[in-house]
């Protein structure tokens, strides 16, 4: 076995969460978990065969393995790991994860994650299965999907897209971006259409009215702080923006009487960027400028 197909869409129900230690009493141990995952953080070396297909354990290896499946450990000394043997749901699509793979420069937040849990467990459990969730999310993401699961976007992308969600309430353009994630002006730009069908100037004016109309209609903030809540400082400017993008003005839509426009977030959600229980962003309009201008 080299894969396993994980639904992550809800979290884990944890069984056990802990340090194991291998070696002393015997070089080599087989077993498996009838009903549960197996989730192992590994600093050492060893041979691990999955269901009859071998694996080479490293330091800085991660396995996940699905219930039932029969393992086979040869350890060279005394070996300590993290594990979480844990349940997951069927909710959403199944993510496809291979069975070991390097954690590369995640591995210090995963051992981070896994140690707060482990402290976490068993006094506060939900914390315990927070921080495993969130660990199994980092371990699927570490490589690309493989065919019949949803594609991550391109890392560049995804670093701009955690940019601009950070720096919403500020000034933006294309340049600057694309210099914090190392790559040209004309390279991103080529990516972000790629991954997400819209522009980078389209997608951060349609996130910028999705949390705009968040703001309008949840909070009882004043329309001049939403506005610069989400970087539109300028009432008319703003009051333009929202007639233009979701189809009314500000106070129609904290009444609940815009008539917004369809979601254009298919593919965003294709390309891997949507975030589980948040909402699509509005149909971006077509940029009236150039990419580097900055947008209001």
């Amino acid at each position: 076995m080299r894969t396993a197909f994980a639904h992550l869409a809800e979290p884990p129900a944890l069984a056990a969460v802990g340090i194991g230690v291998h070696g002393p009493a015997g070089r080599v141990d087989e077993f498996l978990l009838p009903d549960l995952w197996q989730l192992h953080l590994y600093g050492y070396a060893a041979d691990l065969t999955v269901n009859g297909t071998a694996h080479v354990i490293r330091p800085g290896r991660v396995s996940l393995v699905p219930p039932g499946t029969p393992v086979r450990y040869r350890y060279r000394g005394r070996s300590e790991h993290l594990y979480a043997h844990l349940r997951l749901g069927t909710a959403g699509a199944p993510r496809q994860v291979p069975v070991i793979q390097d954690t590369g420069a995640e591995l210090a937040a995963l051992t981070a994650q896994l140690r707060q849990a482990l402290a976490a467990w068993p006094d506060t459990p939900q914390r315990a299965a927070a921080e495993v969730w969130s660990a199994l999310w980092r371990v699927a993401e570490l490589v690309p999907p493989r065919d019949g699961t949803p594609r991550s976007a391109h890392p560049a992308v995804s670093a701009a897209v955690r940019l601009i969600e950070a720096r919403l309430a500020g000034p933006l353009t294309v340049p600057e971006i694309a210099r914090a994630v190392g790559v040209s002006h004309n390279h991103l730009t080529r990516l972000f259409r790629a991954a997400t069908g819209t522009t980078v100037v389209g997608y951060i004016r349609a996130r910028r009215m999705a949390r705009a109309r968040h703001f309008l209609r949840a909070t009882t903030m004043s329309i001049s702080a939403v506005a610069a809540s989400v970087g539109i400082p300028d009432l008319q400017a703003f009051n333009k923006a929202c007639r233009r993008e979701l189809g009314a003005g500000p106070r129609d839509i904290r009444a609940g009487r815009s008539n917004p426009r369809p979601p254009a977030a298919r593919s965003t959600a294709r390309a891997g960027l949507g975030t589980p229980g948040r909402a699509a962003p509005p149909a971006p309009a077509a940029p009236s400028g150039p990419e580097c201008r900055r947008t209001p």
